[in-house]
C-alpha cells in the first residue's frame, strides 16, 4: 500500500518545483506507519549560534546563553513536560517544548502577559518553527509569551502530529499533554488564562484545530495556516485522500456531530490561511474549514455578510508580498472568522524565514496578520474541564 501511495503522491507532485518536490516526499514518509523508513530531520541551526559558544566559553549563565540562541533581549527556555521529579524515574510520554518570554516577563507586569502556542508541522522541530515564523521577534515587540510543543520523533511518524487519529480527534493522547502543557506554563510564569491563542502550520494547524475545539475554556482564538479539513479521517491514506481532495461531503456532517454533542461549545474564533498553490494541502480543504467553522461560530456569526477585500501584489520594496483576498465575518465588532488566500504561495508560512524549510519569505506576514487577529479575543473564563 506505501508503494501505490508514494507513486500516486509523485503524480501529483510532478508540477511542483525540485524544494516542493523534497518537502512533498518528506510529508508523505511522515504521515507513513512507523515501520516505513523515513528521511531524516534537518535541524535548523539556532540563531547567533556562535554567540552562544561564546557565552558558555566565558562562563556566562544558562539564561544568558538562552538570550544569544533566541537572538532577542527575552528569555528562550527549552525544558520537558511533564517534568522529572527528584528521585524518581522519567515519565514514559514526555514532550519537548520551548518557550520565549520576552523581556521584562520575569518582572511580573502589573497585566499579565498573553500566551501564544505554536504547533509546527510535519518534519520541522520547534526551532524550525521559532526560526520560520519569526514569533518570538514579534513577541518581543508586543509584549506576549510563545510556547512551542515539540512532537516526539519516537512517537512513531517522525515530528508529525497525529492528527487523523480517531482518538486524537476525541482530545485524547498528545491532546491532553499539549493542554496539561499550557496550563502547567500559565502557572509558572503568571500568564493571562483569558488571552491564550494557538497557531499552527499544516499538521500543526490540524493539531490546533482539535486542542482549541476540544477546549474552548482554554483558548481564545486560533490561527490556522494550511490546515486541512477537521474530522474527517481515521488513517495516513485516508488522511491524504482530505489533503489532496477535501472531504466529500463529509466535513459538513463532522462539524454538525461536533456541535450536536457540544451543545454549550461558545464558538472559537478562526484565522483561517491558505496558499492558493499548495500541493500539499489542496485549497479545497480551506474552504471546506470555513464553512466548518462557519457551523462552529453560528451562534456569534447569524447572518452576518462578509466583508471582502483584494489585496494588490508589491513586487518591490523592502516588504514585497503576493495579492492576497480577505473574506471575514464580524461577531460584535471583532472579526469572527477571517478566510485569507494568498496567490503564488505554496505549501510554506507566508512572510517567514527562508533560511528553513517550509517558509516563504514573500508577504503577506503571517505572523502579523496572526497576531492582529489573535490580538482582538478574550476568553471570558469557563470552568476547566475535570
Amino acid at each position: 500500500m506505501a508503494t501505490d501511495l508514494t507513486s500516486l503522491w509523485l503524480k501529483n507532485i510532478k508540477r511542483m518545483g525540485k524544494a516542493q518536490q523534497a518537502q512533498g516526499r518528506k510529508l508523505l514518509q511522515s504521515m507513513l506507519p512507523k515501520a516505513v523508513r523515513a528521511p531524516s530531520v534537518r535541524r535548523a541551526k539556532p540563531v547567533r549560534a556562535a554567540g552562544a559558544k561564546a557565552a558558555r566559553r566565558s562562563g556566562q549563565s544558562s539564561a544568558t546563553q538562552a538570550r544569544f540562541v533566541a537572538g532577542f533581549p527575552g528569555t528562550w527556555q527549552k525544558a520537558c513536560f511533564p517534568p522529572t521529579k527528584a528521585g524518581l524515574p522519567a515519565p514514559a510520554q514526555r514532550m519537548l517544548y520551548w518557550l520565549y518570554l520576552p523581556s521584562g516577563a520575569t518582572a511580573r507586569p502589573a497585566a499579565p502577559r498573553p500566551l501564544v502556542v505554536m504547533l509546527h508541522g510535519c518534519q520541522q522541530t520547534a526551532a524550525d518553527f521559532a526560526t520560520a515564523t519569526r514569533m518570538n521577534e514579534l513577541a518581543e515587540r508586543k509584549g506576549f509569551a510563545v510556547l512551542y510543543p515539540q512532537q516526539s520523533a519516537s512517537a512513531g511518524a517522525p515530528l508529525c502530529w497525529p492528527w487523523y487519529q480517531r482518538d486524537t480527534q476525541q482530545g485524547q493522547g498528545d491532546v491532553s499533554r499539549i493542554v496539561a502543557m499550557i496550563a502547567q506554563v500559565q502557572r509558572q510564569h503568571g500568564l493571562d488564562a483569558s488571552r491564550t491563542y494557538l497557531a499552527g502550520l499544516s499538521a500543526g494547524a490540524a493539531m490546533a484545530t482539535i486542542v482549541a475545539l476540544r477546549h474552548p475554556e482554554l483558548i481564545a482564538a486560533v490561527g490556522l495556516h494550511s490546515a486541512p479539513v477537521f474530522g474527517t479521517t481515521d488513517s495516513p491514506m485516508s488522511a491524504y485522500r482530505a489533503m489532496q481532495h477535501g472531504s466529500g461531503t463529509a466535513y459538513r456532517e463532522a462539524a454538525r456531530e461536533f456541535s450536536r454533542a457540544s451543545p454549550q461549545f461558545p464558538g472559537m474564533p478562526a484565522l483561517l490561511i491558505q496558499g492558493k498553490r499548495d500541493p500539499v494541502v489542496q485549497r479545497i480543504n480551506v474552504e471546506q474549514l470555513a464553512a466548518q467553522f462557519m457551523i462552529f461560530n453560528a451562534a456569534s456569526i447569524g447572518q452576518a455578510e462578509p466583508v471582502l477585500r483584494s489585496h494588490a501584489a508589491r513586487l518591490g520594496g523592502r516588504r514585497p508580498h503576493h495579492a492576497y483576498n480577505t473574506v471575514t465575518y464580524h461577531a460584535g465588532g471583532k472579526a469572527e472568522l477571517v478566510l485569507c488566500e494568498i496567490d503564488g504561495l505554496g505549501h510554506a508560512w507566508s512572510g517567514g524565514d527562508a533560511s528553513v524549510a517550509f517558509s516563504a519569505p514573500e508577504g503577506p506576514d503571517a505572523t502579523l496578520l496572526m497576531w492582529n487577529f489573535l490580538a482582538q479575543h478574550q476568553r471570558a473564563l469557563l470552568p476547566s474541564k475535570p
